[in-house]
């Protein structure tokens, strides 16, 4: 079964989002950065370990027996909680995937919650078996969404989150000081929540499919409110405009 080369996401105002999806062979990065991580915060733990029990046994024989429970339990936790942890408070990426410039998210573009995260954490150990992330790797060749078996418990995907050097003006888009004031009213939930998904994920598209986003959203939205927005980067700003104006209002989530 052919791997596809990226997800696309049609929303209900008939635009599509597209987020290449990450490999075998980026994965693998970002999981030797993990892993990397993981030994060194290990090795620390030991000679801290080291350290403290011989500090302790001069307090009798018991001392020394709690300092091996502890480091126990920690070591299983730096094992089994790392990935779930960080992917939870860091919105799909670990140091790893940062590393490697990629992110988790539900395979309908939605960020994934703490819940998502543990899911999908709870399959690492058996898509490790039999050595070396076997199952998982099978798995990811079988997947047309490059899936192990984490992501088909979760509905997750792993991308690619790569900021490109063509689009750094993109990213230089600020909100208009001057900015008149909307009848927001007129602009629905889904539009809303379709601007949010944009900011959320435009730092990781192309910067045409960026550029055609932006533009097809901010006519939508401006048709609706009665004004004109001409090309970039205004019309990035004009929603920057909207979104900023229903943050002051409470009536938009924080990120």
């Amino acid at each position: 079964m052919e791997p596809l080369d990226k997800l696309t996401i049609d929303t209900p105002e008939q635009t599509a989002l597209e987020f290449p999806l990450a490999g075998i062979g980026s994965r693998f990065v970002a999981m030797a950065a993990d892993t990397a991580i993981q030994a060194l915060i290990g090795i620390a733990l030991l000679i801290v370990g080291a350290i403290l029990g011989g500090a302790l046994s001069r307090f009798g024989s018991v001392a020394p027996q709690w300092l091996i429970a502890a480091l126990i339990i920690l070591f299983f936790l730096l094992y089994s909680a790392y990935f779930a942890v960080f992917e939870a408070i860091w919105n799909g990426q670990t140091p790893g995937k940062r590393y490697a410039q990629l992110r988790v998210m539900k395979d309908d573009g939605r960020p994934i919650t703490a819940y998502d995260s543990v899911a999908r954490n709870l399959l690492r150990i058996v898509d490790q078996f039999p050595v070396f992330y076997g199952v998982g790797i099978i798995s990811v060749f079988l997947s047309k969404q490059n899936k192990r078996l984490g992501d088909f418990v979760a509905g997750t995907v792993v991308v690619h989150e790569k900021t490109v050097e063509a689009a750094r003006p993109f990213l230089d888009t600020q909100v208009d000081a001057a900015a008149p004031a909307y009848d927001l009213s007129l602009v629905s939930p889904d539009e809303l929540r379709l601007i949010e998904a944009f900011f959320q994920r435009r730092d990781s598209l192309d910067p045409a499919l960026r550029g055609s986003m932006a533009a097809q959203i901010s006519n939508r939205i401006a048709g609706k409110l009665g004004v004109q927005v001409y090309g970039w980067p205004r019309n990035e700003k004009f929603l920057e405009a909207v979104h900023a104006q229903y943050r002051a209002g409470g009536r938009l989530r924080a990120n």
